[in-house]
């Protein structure tokens, strides 16, 4: 296997030292086993039952807990005489991250996927989809996991902060089921190319392709139009939105700690941008 790195392509050290102990605590099949098992049980799951699948003692089961909680992978708390164990979500985007770190695969990735779904039109913003699309963002914001916003923003701020040329909306049959719109992350000069993105699907029409829709027109458009860097930021928990980003070309920059509270609740979010390849 030839190696032709960059000096400047060279991990880092404390990279290197972080994944290189994440790595080293699923050396153990049994603990692979037991991640696994938490990653798959959304809301959580007893030492007794982790125990049950493992086949072993509760004693062998907790020493290996003990090891995926210290570096982060799970978290327990007590319910009752009961211990649960539940995901950290910040290691769903973390694994896969440290893997692409190391076998350098952080780079943009092609855009975009070609099988765009038949039935959904995107098409610029008129004035009178507004309702639609602050209803469609009051629906993100339900899921408690699309946005730090509580309440859905004014018509006026929303049209105040988004740039003209790049808002969109998916129609389906005459009726608006999702948006996309970019902001500017500065009135530098120097970041006129760079903006901050958004893509809501309205609740019932998840999964149909709305968002791969959106996210197709988004980045081709900007492309044509000269921004140069798009830029998001999504809750760990939002796994299937951060799927959707990699596929239009968003690569994953990092993993912001504690970035933000949520009714009192700090929560993290994975940073991803994407690069135009034109300009």
């Amino acid at each position: 296997m030839a190696i032709a790195l960059r000096q400047a392509q060279i991990l880092p050290t404390a990279d290197a030292a972080t994944y290189a102990d994440w790595f080293a605590c699923l050396a153990e099949p049994v603990r692979v086993r037991l991640l696994h098992a938490v990653a798959t049980s959304p809301k959580g799951i007893t030492v007794g039952a982790l125990t049950d699948i493992l086949g072993t003692s509760q004693s062998t089961c907790s020493f290996h807990l003990r090891k995926l909680a210290e570096v982060g992978f799970v978290r327990t708390h007590k319910e009752g005489t009961a211990t649960i164990v539940t995901i950290n979500e910040a290691c769903c985007t973390g694994l896969p991250h440290a893997a692409d770190a190391v076998m350098g695969l952080l780079g943009p990735q092609p855009c975009c996927p070609d099988n765009l779904p038949a039935d959904v039109t995107v098409r610029a913003l008129h004035s009178d989809d507004w309702p639609a699309v602050r209803r469609i963002y009051g629906e993100g914001i339900n899921t408690d996991i699309a946005t730090f916003e509580t309440t859905v923003p004014s018509k006026t701020s929303l049209d105040a902060t988004w740039l003209p040329e790049h808002r969109w909306v998916a129609d389906i049959d005459g009726d608006v089921v999702g948006w996309t719109a970019a902001s500017p992350v500065s009135p530098r000069k120097c970041y006129a190319g760079v903006a901050e993105t958004a893509v809501y699907v309205a609740e019932k029409y998840r999964g149909r392709g709305v968002g791969k829709a959106l996210l197709y027109k988004q980045v081709t458009e900007a492309d044509t139009a000269g921004l140069w860097t798009l830029q998001t930021s999504i809750f760990t928990e939002n796994r299937a939105s951060i799927a959707l980003h990699h596929a239009a070309g968003y690569r994953t920059v990092g993993l912001r700690e504690r970035i933000a509270q949520r009714d009192g609740t700090w929560h993290d979010t994975v940073f991803l941008e994407r690069r135009s390849p034109i300009n």
